[in-house]
């Protein structure tokens, strides 16, 4: 990685500046944190904890969201329970799984705070690193976390190499990591974006459209760790399968966006 990469704005360089692991310098007027989760009941609870153990470091006003994507075991329970227990804990629920890219359009939708940030609930990534990102957002409009060491099965690492680097070739974009769960945007500038997709392509959407804006995005080093409990489900069959039907049928927006001129390309 870059450690001197300078700030950049990614619609004009197509791509995103890299730095290394960073501590916050003040905190942020508030951060919306909202969580992903399908079938994560054995994760979410020592996530929401984490989260909200690093939060008062990171902003002076917050609150955790936990999206439940229709899960079938015990999430929405637990996401209920922790949410009646802690006033700036708040559960979203899906009433059937609709994917990954409606649990990430719910949390954005859902969050009240001018700084939102995206963290996935299975546990593999480290809630202090929000704080690495909270350094660069008061500077940029998104800050990508990018992992550092990627702690997945070879045939995951293997799919997202591949997809990042499709989508680098049809959309340009300068991305090392496009799928990575740890993300942190400022509300202003997505809360108008209509995201389309439903599943794992969303990621990939949300860069067009944010490029589409102009928008100063930058790409940061976090850790990735180990998945202790449940199921992995990103390089199942029907995930993947359902990400290239989903590229097929927005491949002509997505290109008129990135390519087409920036005119009313962001939010449509």
């Amino acid at each position: 990685m870059n450690d001197s990469a300078r700030l950049g704005t990614a619609a004009d360089q197509g791509k995103a500046s890299v730095v290394s692991l960073a501590q916050p310098s003040r905190p942020l007027p508030g951060l919306s944190v909202f969580l992903p989760a399908y079938n994560e009941e054995e994760n979410i609870e020592r996530v929401v904890a984490g989260v909200l153990a690093h939060l008062p470091a990171i902003a002076d006003d917050y609150e955790v969201i936990v999206v439940d994507d229709g899960s079938a075991d015990r999430t929405p329970r637990i996401a209920d329970r922790l949410a009646a227990a802690n006033s700036r804990v708040r559960a979203v629920h899906h009433q059937t799984n609709r994917g990954y890219g409606a649990a990430v359009a719910s949390g954005m939708a859902a969050a009240r705070q001018p700084f939102v940030a995206l963290l996935d609930a299975d546990g593999q990534f480290d809630p202090a690193d929000l704080a690495t990102l909270a350094r660069f957002a008061s500077d940029n409009d998104a800050v990508i976390g990018c992992r550092a060491v990627r702690a997945d099965p070879l045939v995951r690492r293997i799919y997202g190499c591949g997809w990042t680097l499709l989508m680098r070739l049809f959309f340009g974009l300068g991305v090392s990591d496009l799928n990575c769960g740890l993300k942190l945007f400022r509300r202003s500038t997505v809360e108008k974006i209509e995201l389309q997709a439903s599943g794992a392509l969303v990621t990939a959407e949300l860069m067009v459209k944010l490029l589409a804006r102009g928008a100063r995005i930058r790409e940061v080093e976090v850790r990735h760790l180990p998945r202790l409990q449940g199921q992995q489900t990103g390089a199942r069959p029907a995930v993947v399968l359902g990400a290239f039907r989903e590229l097929v049928l927005l491949f002509p927006g997505l290109w008129a966006a990135r390519w087409g001129g920036r005119r009313g390309g962001g939010g449509r």
